[in-house]
């Protein structure tokens, strides 16, 4: 695998790429404080001057461009502001995309931004989504999907899951090719942890496209790197991605989402890649792990060599950390507060002391940011904000310099430093899940997989998709109706059999797609060459296989019902032979009235027959007499009478849905056609309807 070098050729070389690296810009974070709304701007703004004064060939960002899911329109115009001033320009690019682009750039116009004639990109920009704005919504577009629609960044990395259970992706390099030197850039957009898990470890889910040989070039003469954007602390296995999940023939790992600056490229043990962590360029917690300066990477490339060069961020406001434990200070007195706080006060006056010093990484003096973990075990905590009204105009955030916490015993005793690593995890509400919700109250799902409304609950919370339930119902509707016309036989169904039959596909369903994830299958390269999926995992079982799926009590066809007959779909109009899977929730015991709609091809050719049929048990009518029903209300078409739509529940409608019918008005009724209809042959009576008919059997 390759090394770091230090014998590397300058910016002008011909034959070396000069990548610079940055993750984490947040853009928009804390937009409404009046002292840090501008921080994150001027730190991405610095990223991009960098890159001019060292002539790099690109920027590599590795995800969360954006701090929202939706940036204001604020946001939105500073960001455009700043990418248009340093990446439009007439310097030449000395790079190729040798790749098939309509695979790498999935847009409308599928080609790398700087070969579009009628723009002058100078610096092309490459990204991918992180978790704060990855795709959502019905389109599954993300912010970053306007600047690739304003031609501005390059948008890679971009994965479609697609329907539920584990998933399968393939990931496609971008192949760039500078004179000598072969560049193959994998990009990962940010997928839910948990689910990117399962996936490595299941054997197939995740497959990397190698390049193919090129005018000359093996495999090996290509120098492989991996951006990506997910968890990397272990503090729960299932929740992050283990570094030995990642393909063995990778040389270089960019990390995105953690926020401690560790640009150092770290070797892992066993897997032969190197690891950079450039972290975020702007503090959005106030940890310890953000207190660390902050750099970005230059990253020279030649041949199958590489230089990695940190450069630190000047304009990054700065943050001092400090952690105190009341109980070990000689100085303070319990049971006199006075003490406290001048003893926490003189720690804030050091520190503001501290930032203020002139060093050669800033550019302007800042106001800075102050954070005193207070251990107060023993002690009474303090008004944080009240304490820091007398540091307005010296700190950045007066309001939250104080933040208290008790020693955790358990972890003391354990004698292992956890604690270090989940300062590093951003400050967070504590989430629930419907699969925990769903295990911990031992429940079982009879309508939704659960992998589907979990999916939902996160898009409607964190990425404000106001349809993401309806679009997760909608979707295994279709899917279980779609699978039920295909397989039923609708001439010799049953009513009651109906619903077993339903829940027998929804069953089905849900297994194929478990079965889908564990057949391997061919993938072709971006050189046109068939490979096979290459992969350097073991073969661990999925934990969630399947699960069973049952049809609740009430109908699943929501908003196609009316009132006391049934209106087919398009795609299910022959629901009529096959008893009709969609009916009112019946109350009447002695008599219902059994309704039946046939459709010709106009809409005015409808005609519908409504006739008393009694349920008892010898007037069982079987499949042949319902189609002999059918064929014989074909006939009366024209002789039609209007029949009440939509909802009402008003005492004059004769077609209650779920109530008895008035047999006098039926007959009534039926009796003011008589003339019409004098000419035309018996019918026979339709099916017997149950009580319980559309309600989920209990076993």
């Amino acid at each position: 695998m390759s090394e770091p070098t230090q014998a590397m050729g300058g910016g002008g070389d011909i034959n070396t790429l000069r990548i610079l690296v940055a993750t984490d810009c947040h853009l928009g974070y804390m937009e409404k404080d009046e002292i840090r709304r501008f921080d994150s701007f001027q730190a991405f703004e610095e990223i991009c001057s960098l890159a001019d004064q060292n002539k790099v060939d690109f920027i590599l960002l590795g995800g969360d461009l954006f701090h929202e899911n939706k940036p204001s329109r604020s946001t939105l115009v500073k960001t455009i502001e700043i990418l248009r001033r340093y990446c439009l320009n007439d310097q030449p690019v000395k790079f190729q995309v040798v790749s098939d682009q309509t695979v790498n750039f999935p847009n409308r116009f599928g080609q790398v931004n700087y070969e579009d004639p009628n723009f002058n990109v100078g610096l092309p920009v490459f990204t991918i989504h992180g978790n704060h704005d990855d795709p959502a919504g019905v389109d599954n577009l993300s912010a970053i999907d306007i600047l690739s629609a304003c031609n501005l960044v390059n948008y890679f990395g971009k994965m479609d899951l697609g329907g539920s259970g584990v998933g399968q992706i393939a990931v496609y390099p971008v192949l760039i090719k500078k004179g000598t030197t072969s560049v193959a850039l994998y990009g990962l957009g940010n997928i839910r942890d948990e689910r990117l898990n399962r996936m490595f470890q299941t054997p197939h889910s995740v497959q990397w496209m190698r390049p193919g040989a090129q005018d000359g070039d093996s495999v090996s003469d290509w120098f492989n790197i991996l951006v990506l954007h997910q968890n990397r602390i272990k503090t729960n296995p299932k929740s992050a991605i283990n570094e030995h999940f990642l393909p063995r023939f990778l040389d270089f790992v960019v990390w995105g989402h953690e926020h401690e600056c560790l640009v150092d490229p770290q070797e892992v043990p066993g897997m032969g890649f190197h690891i950079t962590q450039p972290g975020s360029s702007v503090a959005t917690s106030l940890i310890d792990g953000e207190a660390k300066p902050k750099h970005v990477l230059l990253l020279e490339i030649k041949g199958n060599q590489y230089r990695p060069t940190k450069i630190p961020l000047k304009s990054v406001r700065p943050f001092e950390y400090a952690e105190v434990v009341l109980k070990d200070e000689a100085d303070v007195d319990p049971n006199d507060q006075a003490s406290v706080l001048e003893h926490l006060d003189k720690i804030v006056r050091n520190l503001i002391e501290k930032s203020s010093q002139p060093t050669a990484s800033r550019s302007e003096p800042k106001l800075p940011l102050v954070r005193i973990k207070v251990d107060y075990s023993g002690f009474s905590t303090i008004n944080p904000q009240r304490f820091g009204q007398k540091y307005v105009g010296k700190v950045a955030n007066p309001q939250d310099i104080l933040i208290f916490s008790k020693s955790a015993k358990k972890r003391q005793t354990t004698g292992d430093h956890i604690d270090d690593a989940e300062k590093l995890r951003p400050e967070e509400l504590n989430q629930q899940t419907i699969e925990a919700l769903v295990a911990e109250n031992n429940l079982k799902m009879e309508i939704l997989p659960v992998d589907d409304l979990d999916i939902a609950l996160h898009d409607f919370v964190n990425k404000d998709d106001k349809m993401a339930f309806y679009a997760c119902l909608q979707r295994n509707l279709e899917e279980t109706r779609s699978k039920l016309s295909s397989e039923a036989d609708k001439s010799k169904i049953e009513e009651e059999d109906i619903i077993v039959k339903i829940n027998e596909c929804m069953q089905d369903r849900v297994k194929e797609r478990s079965l889908r994830t564990k057949e391997g299958t061919q993938f072709t390269d971006t050189g046109g060459k068939s490979v096979a999926a290459q992969s350097s995992l073991n073969s661990f079982s999925d934990d969630e296989d399947t699960r069973e799926m049952l049809l609740g009590a009430r109908s699943t066809d929501v908003g196609r019902k009316s009132s006391g007959f049934t209106r087919p779909s398009k795609d299910t109009a022959d629901v009529p032979k096959r008893g009709a899977s969609k009916r009112g929730r019946g109350r009447g015991t002695n008599s219902m009235k059994q309704t039946t709609l046939s459709f010709s091809q106009s809409r005015s050719s409808t005609v519908i027959c409504s006739e008393e049929v009694a349920s008892s048990s010898e007037e069982e009518a079987d499949g042949n007499e319902v189609e002999n029903s059918e064929e014989e209300s074909a006939q009366q078409v024209g002789r039609k009478r209007a029949a009440p739509r939509g909802r009402g529940r008003g005492r004059g409608s004769t077609a209650k849905r779920g109530r008895k019918t008035d047999i006098a008005s039926i007959q009534s009724m039926m009796s003011k056609d008589a003339d019409d209809s004098e000419d035309e042959p018996p019918k026979k009576a339709p099916p017997r309807v149950t009580r319980n008919y559309g309600a989920v059997r209990r076993r």
